[in-house]
């Protein structure tokens, strides 16, 4: 069972191994996936336009990068082109519904995470994952720039089998081009939980906030066209 959570009034969804959509929070209502502050459905996955309510794209696929501080990766990412949404938070770790307190003090074993939702029509995942690596140092085990944790450490988690052999080719190739072990961790996504609302689009909020990634990397992705 694959469980994604939003927090405060924002969806909750749970994701079956059969990518069956239903409700799990305290028995309260579901909200309509066009409520304020839903954003995500996993109806239909991959290729729904419930990922985003009102959505015209029709080849919309999940994948969720973790690369230290969330803050500056998700600015980072939600610049590619191709990409149709992003939102923070905390994957793949021991315990359920977790602060942002809980997980930097509490061990609680989840990584800071990037959501992304992107159009595979535009973008391929290879392409994706390159572009995402050049934010990272994919040999530093536990640490990116001065953060340091388990919680910082570099991952891809993805939700559709389909693309682990790219994931897996990708990691190879990058493998080849450094000279010390590749430590991103691939595995499939067993938990994710929507960051607080202040952790989303942070450095929007907050231009001259803490961030790991140099400017010039967002300038770089910023002006990208694909052809």
């Amino acid at each position: 069972m694959l469980t994604l959570y939003k927090k405060n009034d924002s969806l909750v969804i749970v994701f079956s191994l059969l990518f069956i959509l239903s409700s799990c929070a305290d028995n309260q209502e579901k909200p309509p996936a066009d409520a304020p502050g839903s954003v995500f459905s996993l109806s239909g996955y991959p290729n729904s336009s419930a990922l985003e309510g009102n959505s015209t794209e029709t080849a919309s696929k999940w994948i969720f990068l973790a690369g230290g501080c969330f803050w500056g990766v998700e600015k980072y990412l939600a610049l590619i082109p191709g990409v149709i949404k992003t939102e923070v938070g905390y994957a793949n770790g021991r315990t359920e519904h977790p602060s942002y307190e809980d997980v930097c003090y509490r061990n609680t074993g989840h990584a800071e995470t990037v959501l992304v939702v992107y159009n595979s029509d535009k973008l391929e995942l290879s392409s994706l994952l390159d572009l995402f690596y050049k934010v990272i140092d994919p040999t530093s085990l536990n640490r990116q720039g001065n953060d340091v944790g388990t919680q910082y450490r570099t991952g891809i988690y993805y939700v559709d089998e389909a693309d682990l052999n790219i994931i897996d080719a990708s990691i190879s190739q990058l493998g080849e081009r450094t000279t010390r072990p590749v430590v991103v961790e691939v595995k499939p996504l067993e938990n994710y939980y929507a960051a607080e609302e202040y952790h989303q689009k942070y450095l929007e909020k907050n231009p001259g906030g803490y961030c790991h990634i140099s400017n010039d990397k967002f300038v770089e992705v910023s002006g990208l066209k694909w052809e």
